[in-house]
């Protein structure tokens, strides 16, 4: 196999972050219990009183919200944002993803070992 074929393999992230802002603490809660449950996530944090500004429907908008960091596979993307959709109030929610590029190698390991 070419090096740079095997450079590139080792390169792939194996682990990500997905970041996810929700209105209140019941939803966070929801999302993270239910995504911790299917095993999509091996941990959610949640992060309150989170104070965001944004631009929505041509006004600037500003909100108190709810952060979560979602500790996942990268193959799992898809549906852990289709989990959230199904639960998410917001016409259009926060969901992207943070590559893991290093960790704790035993952190890491309990991660895999804790989802599907």
């Amino acid at each position: 196999m070419p090096t740079d074929v095997i450079l590139e393999r080792k390169r792939k992230t194996m682990y990500q972050i997905v970041l996810c802002n929700c209105p209140n603490n019941e939803v966070a809660t929801t999302i993270a219990k239910r995504l911790v449950g299917d095993k999509l996530a091996a941990c959610v944090n949640i992060i309150a009183n989170v104070s965001s500004v944004y631009r929505w429907q041509d006004n600037i908008e500003i909100d108190n919200e709810v952060t979560l960091l979602i500790k996942s596979k990268t193959s799992l993307f898809s549906e852990i944002e289709q989990c959230i959709e199904s639960i998410h109030p917001y016409d259009v929610c926060e969901i992207i993803a943070i590559d893991i590029n290093q960790g704790n190698p035993l952190y890491l390991n309990w991660l895999k070992e804790s989802v599907k």
